[in-house]
Parts: C-alpha cells; structure tokens; sequence
C-alpha cells in the first residue's frame, strides 16, 4: 500500500517534514530506553569475566566449568529465541521486552547465591532463556518504526549499549566488587551480581511505560507524522512481500536467511571470545589483578568503540557503503586479533591494547551494517522468524568461542593463550569475504536506499 487516503505516495512522503519530524521523535522518545535494555543485558550476559577467579577461589569453579557456564547461555537463549520473538510479535513490544527484562534480571541476581559448578552452569542456561528475545525483537520492532534508509543508524544507536555496557559497565562491575570486599559482609561478586541483576529489573519496568508497539499508537506524534510514517513503512513492507518469504517455515528455509546466519555466527565469535576474556587479557597486558584498575583500562576500547559504532551507522546509508565497508570491518576484527594474540605473546602490552581496541571498535560498527541486510527483505511473521534464526543461531559463536578459545590453549599452551586468541579472528575473515559475495545477490528493497530520506536532528 503506497498510496495514502489524501493521494501521497510513499516516495514523495520520504522528503516530507512530517517524516522528519517523526523519526526525530521517535529516536528521542524509543531509543534511550531501548539503549538502557541492552545496556543492562549485555551487562549482565558478560559480567561472569570479572567473578571468574574469585568464584573458582570462593565455590571451586574450574575452567572448564566457566567455559561452559559462559557458552551455555546462549543453548538457552538459541532455544527460546524464535518463540519468544513470534510471541513478541503477538503480545506487542511494550509488553513482551518489559518481560524479558524483569525476568532474565531476577536470574541475573541469582548468581549471586551460586554454590557450585552445577548451579553456576543450570543459571547461565536459565539466563540464556529468560534474554531469548530481547535482542531480535528490538530489531524487529526498530524495523517496523524507521525506514530502511535511516535503519542501520538506529540499529547503530542500540547497538551503542555493547560499548556504553563495558565502557561504563567495566568499572561499574569492578567498582562494585572492591565496593562488597571492602564495605559488606558478602564478597565483593556476589555484591556485582545481584545489583546489576536489580538493575534490569528496574529497567523492565520502565520499559513498559516508555516503549510504545507502534507509531499509529503513539502519542508523542501527530496525525501527520503518524500518516507519513505508515505510508512509507507500508510502501517498504509491499516491496518486501514480493522479495522475500511469506510466513514462519518459509523465512526459516530461506537461503539468504541462513547466509546471514553464518555471518552474524562468526561476528558473535569474534563479540564473545574478546568480550569474555578482556578483562584476565588486559589483566596480563597491564600486570594488575582483576580490579578498578583493570576496569577503567578495559573500558578504554569500548569507548573509542562508541564512537566507530555510531560514525558507520549514520553514514552507511547506501548499498554500496553497507556491502564494502561491512567486508572492509570484518578484515580489520581479524587483523585486530590475530595482532593482539602476538602482542600478548611478545609481552607488547601497549600493542595488543591498541589492537583489542582496533578490533572492537571494527566488530562493534559490522553489527548494525550485518542486520541491516535480513530487515530489507523480511516483514511480518516471516520477520519474527527470520530474525529471530539469524540471532539464534548465530548467537552460538558465543557458546563456540569461550570453548574454542580454551580447547586450542589446551591443545597448543602457551603462557599467553596466544592460540585461543588467533583461532577467534580466522572466523572474521570467513564473514569478511562473505559480507564481500553479497554484490552478487540484492533485495528489490536496496532500491529505496537511493531515495532522499530525512536525517533525525537535521
């Protein structure tokens, strides 16, 4: 449906200040809160790398353990991700992401009573299915709100909670655990996992006063801009019927949907086998035990993070740029490690600070680029199913990575865990060149990112 009741089309309507408007508003209205979410999920997903010592020290954790605690997460969230985002798409994201928060946050504090390998591992699990959906639904939920040509900027704009979570997230946990050390009759990672647990409690509630399902439900916008946006909205979703799958087993056959499955897999390898291990990697770069200190220089890279992440959004508003400077990000992720694994084995701290830094700021600015290719052909139910594949699925490199990691470092040890690191970045260069093949195929709705469409703030 591109035509509109007063005879405006969609094409026409991408230049209207009505658009405009709207998609300022939503940005300032949705995005903050969207933001806080993720901000508190990743939080609280990855928080386990500054518990690891004291936990095996204060409840016997092995390694082994701890590998497969940090990786069996996403079993859970891979198990309930499709469902619960077709869910989302039938309760509405207001409701459904306020759930995910207060539920995934009360598991989240519950580490804070771990007594064992057996409970650590089943809550990691439970932890995995209670998040299951809260990322793909967001996605999906941004994708029903803003145009495609304006989409990756504010896939950009959620996916800055990864940096804003350990820039800030970093000190915050290590903060938190000298805070219970030193002030509290409980050790100091009880105290870290039961305040950020409460934290996404909070959040969720929140959530549901603030998020809104869709743009005609919305308040804060007037007829005009209401009608603009459901035009255009409209016009991209007709052109996606006739491009990609109709319906759930039709997205979950498709074969580009399990293209970006491999792609998004082999980022989140390279997301996850950095992510867990960053703070014992700096903690050997910089010769500190894991702490305040390791805290603030481990947010050093997600903050020059923030900043890529945002920069490739905003401008990655063409085919062309989406294509080549997605491939061009993931060479540069593998690059970033495979110079890191050398420097911590050359005891080159300020090198391999310097290239972990590189490499996160790279994977960081590829994520929103990645999703941006699924969103231009799914719609509807095939959408909440797509989706929620590709995030599944591909959310497993974060179960590989920490056993992968750990598997070479046994098979080849080094005092560095230089191998560990380099099997992460092979799985980089195999996204680069397939993020590279994607000239050879396209959706009917890449054409729509050659029209004019406005800039929120401008």
């Amino acid at each position: 449906m591109s035509e509109s009741v007063s005879g405006a089309t969609a094409p026409s309507l991408l230049a209207s200040p009505h658009l405009a408007s709207g998609i300022k508003k939503a940005t300032f209205r949705l995005m903050p809160m969207l933001i806080i979410l993720y901000f508190v999920a990743f939080l609280d997903r990855t928080n386990v790398g500054f518990a690891e010592a004291a936990m095996e020290a204060d409840r016997g954790l092995s390694a082994g353990a701890y590998a497969l605690g940090a990786g069996i997460f996403f079993i859970g969230y891979a198990l309930f991700e499709i469902p619960s985002n077709l869910l989302l798409n039938k309760f509405g994201a207001r409701f459904w992401l306020a759930r995910i928060a207060i539920t995934w946050g009360i598991v989240a504090a519950a580490f804070a009573f771990v007594n064992g390998e057996t409970m650590f591992i089943v809550l990691r699990f439970l932890l995995g299915v209670t998040e299951a959906g809260l990322f793909p639904g967001v996605i999906m939920f941004l994708s029903q709100w803003f145009p495609n040509k304006r989409r990756v900027q504010m896939f950009a704009l959620f996916y800055l909670a990864q940096p804003f979570s350990q820039m800030l997230g970093a000190p915050l946990s290590g903060g938190l655990i000298s805070f219970g050390e030193q002030l509290t009759p409980w050790a100091g990672w009880q105290v870290m996992f039961f305040v950020e647990g409460m934290l996404a409690v909070v959040a969720g509630v929140a959530a549901f006063y603030f998020l809104v399902d869709s743009p005609q439900k919305a308040k804060f916008l007037t007829d005009e801009e209401k009608h603009a946006l459901k035009v255009v909205m409209e016009h991209e979703d007709g052109v996606k019927e006739t491009d990609g799958p109709r319906g759930i087993g039709a997205a979950l056959v498709n074969w580009k949907v399990w293209y970006f499955t491999i792609i998004y897999f082999c980022l989140q390898i390279a997301v996850y086998g950095t992510t867990f291990y960053l703070p014992q990697q700096v903690s050997g770069l910089i010769g500190q035990d894991v702490g305040w200190q390791v805290g603030l220089v481990s947010a050093i890279p997600w903050a020059v993070g923030l900043f890529a992440c945002y920069y490739a959004g905003k401008h990655a508003d063409t085919i062309k740029r989406r294509r080549e400077w997605g491939a061009w990000f993931f060479v540069i992720t593998g690059v970033a490690i495979l110079v890191s694994a050398w420097a911590g084995a050359n005891g080159q701290g300020l090198i391999g600070l310097l290239a972990i830094t590189i490499a996160v700021s790279a994977f960081l600015a590829a994520g929103p680029i990645t999703w941006s290719f699924p969103t231009s052909f799914l719609t509807g139910a095939a959408a909440a199913a797509g989706i929620g594949l590709i995030n599944s699925l591909g959310n497993l490199g974060g179960f590989v990575a920490p056993i992968m990691r750990t598997a070479f470092n046994e098979a080849v040890p080094t005092e560095s865990g230089a191998w560990g690191v380099v099997s992460l970045g092979v799985f980089a260069f195999l996204a680069a060149a397939m993020m590279w093949a994607t000239r050879f195929f396209s959706a009917k709705a890449d054409a729509l990112l050659d029209a004019k469409a406005p800039t929120p703030g401008h």
